[in-house]
């Protein structure tokens, strides 16, 4: 099996080397950059398997790189910050990222984390029924098998943990799931995060596949307690 690529973008070097160390016994290939220009370079040509990236870059903001990542990739991207407050979490969030860590951290709970996102990125094909789940009259498509979704026939770009959301829901139409079964669910035991990043997922996702939060078809918030996907597959 080919072994996995990292990209680490930070300019702090004994936070390089902390968290090479960490993820090279998992067998992982490390690539490192400090500037956020070489990030984007060495993402173009080595088209990493996941990203941790630092806030913090001397020529760009790493919110920036993330962004234009998300152009063209779902890559799944882990964040790192000293901003530890719920509001820079949502944000990192609501521009793409899949995960949030603040400064300091326990490296092993990093490798955890890291190793939990290429899992939930990588389903294996063998486990995805064949056939794409389709709702309202095909206007919405859910191929499992290839990780894609489709609204009105056209491609929708959603990152992996977005997609493993909108998947969950719709596999199980009508059933109310709390924040914090999605957040378990989704994101795993080693996710220590806080239920409003699932709010912040699915604001996401309705806005990809054009779901009005005020009457939305798909996607339904159940007051005080979390959300459920409110149409059937169809026959």
């Amino acid at each position: 099996m080919e072994r996995e690529k990292i990209l680490l973008v930070d300019d702090e070097p004994d936070i390089l080397k902390v968290i090479r160390a960490y993820l090279e016994k998992s067998d992982y290939l490390v690539y490192e950059a400090d500037t956020g220009r070489s990030a984007l370079q060495l993402f173009d040509n080595l088209k990493p398997d996941l990203i941790v990236l630092d806030l913090m870059l001397p020529d760009m903001t790493g919110e920036e790189v993330c962004r234009r990542v998300r152009k063209t990739s779902t890559t799944p991207i882990l964040m790192l910050t000293a901003k530890s407050s719920e509001d820079d979490k949502v944000g990192g969030l609501l521009i793409g990222a899949d995960d949030y860590m603040t400064k300091p951290f326990s490296p092993r709970e990093l490798s955890a984390r890291v190793i939990s996102l290429l899992r939930r990125s990588r389903i294996p094909a063998a486990e995805q029924p064949g056939t794409p789940l389709t709702f309202a009259g095909n206007c919405l498509s859910i191929d499992q098998e290839r990780h894609e979704v489709r609204v009105k026939g056209e491609l929708v770009s959603l990152t992996p943990i977005e997609f493993k959301l909108l998947e969950l829901l719709a596999k199980h139409p009508k059933r109310v799931f709390s924040r914090n079964e999605l957040v378990n669910l989704i994101q795993g035991d080693a996710f220590e995060g806080f239920e409003r990043t699932i709010d912040v997922h699915v604001k996401n996702i309705r806005q990809k596949i054009g779901d009005d939060p005020k009457h939305p078809i798909f996607l339904a918030t159940v007051f005080g307690i979390g959300y459920k996907f409110q149409v059937n597959p169809d026959e």
